[in-house]
């Protein structure tokens, strides 16, 4: 006996079949990078990790910023610049951000021309593209150019997610924090969905965790990444062809403050978590605020921040060694 189907449960059967082939393209993450990428050398190689993980981010653009170490903002600039072409990547837009501080510049912020105008006027420019999810601002710096644009722009707080590498919460001190506390206050007051990525000097529990030491690097980075035709000058000197060598040229000139011969790799630690939210632990508290360099707490604050802590030291590192692996990422 031939069974018999009616054309209209074919068509049905049809149209399922299309509707489950269908495959929807990858959904990247949004960022833009905001650096002082002359400052040590854990700058260089969360750029590097970013670069190489383009599979995950789509790269908005790259913004720059001074701090009171790495020299000028055309230092700044040249390094961040140096690392694009290390990597092979260099046709990502490199725009030059605030080099005074929030106080200065807020003043002269409906200025035609005030410091660090080009990078705000991106960041806005970006924020305000229609997408689903909200533009990462990874800020591995101080945070005035990020405050220039919520104070220029009174939707931009709404519109994106603030990933901020910086202070010792809930303790004082910490570079990009005391390089702008203004900037940073006046973040932790606005609707800017805000999340600090704790560095805590010299405890398990912050980024300050996440580090190589000069032999590992040695040992692990050599001729990594793509190699390059023409060779770049380093901040040291020397030419090189792929940012492992460069990798090992920055550990071979960096200050070191025990015998271990280490460093962190803070800023690098907080790309891995926007790629991977279960290599460290996150919380959500009420903002608190910094006064004569000490946090206040504020129990009953309905503003609330999110902070990472207890990073995967191990998972971290691999994930960033393999990086470097043409197709693995």
């Amino acid at each position: 006996m031939k069974l018999k189907i009616s054309p209209s449960i074919i068509m049905l059967c049809l149209s399922m079949s299309c509707q489950t082939k269908e495959v929807k393209p990858d959904k990247k993450i949004h960022v833009i990078f905001d650096t002082d990428t002359n400052n040590e050398l854990d700058d260089q190689h969360a750029l590097a990790y970013l670069l190489f993980n383009q599979s995950t981010f789509k790269i908005d653009g790259i913004t720059i910023n001074t701090t009171s170490s790495g020299g000028n903002i055309h230092k700044q600039y040249e390094e961040a610049k140096r690392v694009l072409q290390l990597c092979a990547a260099d046709t990502f837009a490199v725009l030059k951000g605030a080099v005074l501080s929030f106080r200065d510049i807020y003043p002269r912020i409906d200025s035609a021309t005030y410091d660090g105008k080009e990078a705000v006027d991106l960041l806005i420019e970006q924020a305000r593209k229609p997408s689903e999810d909200k533009l990462v601002i990874l800020a591995v710096g101080k945070l005035t150019t990020a405050a220039l644009a919520v104070a220029k722009d009174s939707s931009f707080a709404e519109r994106v997610r603030l990933v901020w590498l910086g202070s010792n919460y809930p303790e004082p001190g910490e570079h990009n924090q005391d390089n702008d506390t203004v900037a940073m206050n006046y973040l932790l007051n606005s609707a800017i969905d805000f999340e600090v990525v704790t560095l805590r000097y010299g405890k398990p529990s912050g980024t300050g965790a996440v580090s190589m030491t000069k032999k590992e690097i040695n040992k692990v980075m050599p001729g990594l990444g793509p190699h390059i035709k023409t060779p770049v000058a380093g901040r040291h000197g020397g030419e090189f062809y792929c940012f492992g060598d460069y990798s090992v040229s920055l550990f071979e000139y960096i200050d070191y403050h025990d015998d271990s011969h280490g460093r962190a790799l803070f800023d690098m630690a907080a790309v891995v978590i926007v790629k991977n939210e279960s290599w460290a632990h996150v919380k959500k508290i009420p903002a608190p605020i910094l006064i004569n360099n000490t946090w206040i707490d504020q129990p009953n604050n309905s503003r609330t921040i999110k902070i990472w802590e207890n990073f995967n030291r191990d998972a971290i590192i691999e994930d960033f060694i393999s990086s470097f692996s043409p197709g693995s990422n």
